[in-house]
């Protein structure tokens, strides 16, 4: 069996981050956790961000391909969202002065507008591609149900054609919900609540809607996807090996999945199976700490925001 670090958990309360029942970070790859697929015929290369003398990027937690192409980088760091042109170009910085408590997911909405999710703030801001805020959804700091106007330990969010935002809670201390609301930040309806069946989470952490209007869950401690409508009724799941984090949908067609622990990223049919994977748990390059969330640039590259190790990856095709 590989070898294995578990998280330290004076650590993990320092940064108020929530204990992962269960989770271990790998050193090596484990067969118990990954899926079989064939290779999905890319590489790891160095990012080739250029990061200006003094301006320090923090562990990355998301990222985004924006309508100006340019790469937005989330981080735990004092700069919480990093913008760079196509080249690496260093492009701005912004989000400092403690708008952010712990970074976590970003979307972009069909409008191309930036959307964040800070776990630990229990917050979601709108944001314009310049950084003006648009719409705050919670009270920065402070935890509550979505019936008092207050969000808990928001993890990711997704915003379907007609403008509904969908955002799911609960990273370990809250109560895992898919919470819905309209464009305008006001609260329609939530589903979930902690359990193993149908419609109930541990841990729901990333989510994507489809053209058909159909959401997509990553249930990571659950080991599965869940797919509900837009009014959540339960239509199916897909299982497996690892905890899935990350969910992307490229081009609103190809469904990919980063498969955290397990150092996977990985192409999914219309069932959920692998077609395709990439990637490995290690310390080398190209090898996860905890393959986070993804995105793909339009040349096909992708990006990889890894949490534990901590790095950001960039694959290139073979």
């Amino acid at each position: 069996m590989p070898k294995v670090r578990m998280f330290v958990p004076v650590v993990a309360f320092t940064l108020g981050v929530a204990s992962l029942a269960g989770a271990q970070v790998l050193d090596a790859p484990d067969p118990a956790q990954m899926e079989d697929a064939p290779d999905l015929g890319y590489r790891p290369v160095p990012h080739g961000l250029q990061i200006p003398d003094g301006l320090e990027m923090g562990a990355p937690s998301s990222v985004v391909w924006t309508s100006r192409n340019q790469l937005v980088v989330f981080n735990r760091g004092p700069n919480p969202l990093m913008a760079f042109e196509a080249d690496g170009t260093f492009v701005r910085a912004w989000g400092q002065g403690g708008d952010y408590i712990r970074p976590h997911g970003m979307r972009l909405d069909p409008d191309g507008n930036i959307w964040t999710t800070d776990v630990n703030g229990h917050t979601v801001r709108k944001m314009t591609l310049d950084g003006e805020v648009l719409l705050t959804i919670g009270t920065h700091g402070q935890a509550g149900d979505a019936t008092d106007g207050l969000l808990n330990e928001p993890t990711d969010l997704t915003i379907n054609a007609t403008g509904e935002v969908f955002v799911l809670v609960g990273h370990g201390r809250g109560e895992p919900r898919l919470v819905k609301f309209d464009r305008a930040g006001k609260l329609m309806k939530s589903w979930g609540g902690p359990g193993t069946g149908p419609g109930k989470f541990d841990t729901p952490h990333s989510i994507v809607v489809d053209q058909a209007g159909l959401l997509y869950v990553a249930d990571r401690q659950n080991r599965r996807v869940q797919i509900f409508d837009d009014e959540g009724t339960y239509i199916k799941e897909w299982a497996f090996k690892g905890l899935p984090c990350g969910l992307h949908l490229h081009d609103d067609q190809q469904m990919y999945l980063a498969s955290g622990f397990a150092g996977e990223i990985l192409r999914l049919d219309e069932n959920g199976k692998a077609l395709g994977r990439t990637g490995q748990p290690g310390k080398g390059l190209g090898e996860f700490g905890e393959a986070h969330y993804m995105t793909m640039a339009p040349n096909g590259d992708i990006w990889v925001a890894d949490t534990v190790r901590p790095a950001l990856h960039r694959f290139v095709k073979k």
